[in-house]
């Protein structure tokens, strides 16, 4: 991609991110044009599809999150890696309003633009998962979509008014559930 088509294609992903993170998946793509000032069409040139969008917008996070992945394994124990990369997942997933139900329908629709990411966030977690479940420190009935699942319904529930003022005790509740024997310090330290 040529530069100057590089740099309007981080605008409007600059742009997105923002109209988004305001208003959620439902955020108009109309909207998005107009606070990148461009047209729709050229919105729609670079981002046929709302899913196309969010592809792209959390394929850069989704990158960073494996990459968090691979320093937390290099640097802490199992359990403390797995905790703590799933608390940077559920930030992430809870960073966009109404990404939720996007990436769990993506998540069994190959078909889907989203799906490879997902795909992604996935592998890395079982990853994860499964390193500290060697070492005996997670639950061994546990697989990759648990993991998901527990960190899309955790992000979903941090998004409710209800809830968010709950959602470190939540999370807590949450992690300490996928140890196998998690002191509160343990689960502290690998949320830090």
């Amino acid at each position: 991609m040529r530069a100057d088509a590089r740099k309007n294609y981080n605008h409007l992903l600059a742009v997105a991110r923002d109209v988004v993170t305001e208003h959620g998946a439902d955020a108009s793509m109309r909207d998005i044009a107009r606070r990148a000032d461009v047209g729709l069409a050229t919105l729609l040139r670079h981002f046929p599809t709302r899913e196309a969008l969010f592809e792209a917008l959390m394929c850069r996070h989704l990158d960073a999150l494996a990459q968090k992945a691979d320093e937390l394994e290099a640097a802490k124990p199992p359990d403390e890696a797995l905790v703590s990369w799933f608390r940077e997942g559920v930030a992430f997933v809870h960073s966009y309003r109404g990404v939720v139900d996007l990436m769990a329908s993506a998540h069994a629709n190959p078909a889907s633009a989203l799906y490879a990411s997902c795909a992604a966030v996935h592998a890395v977690g079982a990853r994860l998962l499964l390193r500290a479940q060697a070492e005996g420190t997670a639950r061994a009935d546990m697989d990759g979509d648990d993991l998901f699942a527990l960190m899309s319904a955790l992000a979903w529930l941090a998004g409710q008014s209800a809830f968010a003022p709950r959602a470190d005790h939540l999370f807590h509740l949450i992690a300490s559930a996928i140890l196998t024997n998690p002191s509160s310090n343990d689960v502290k330290k690998a949320t830090c």
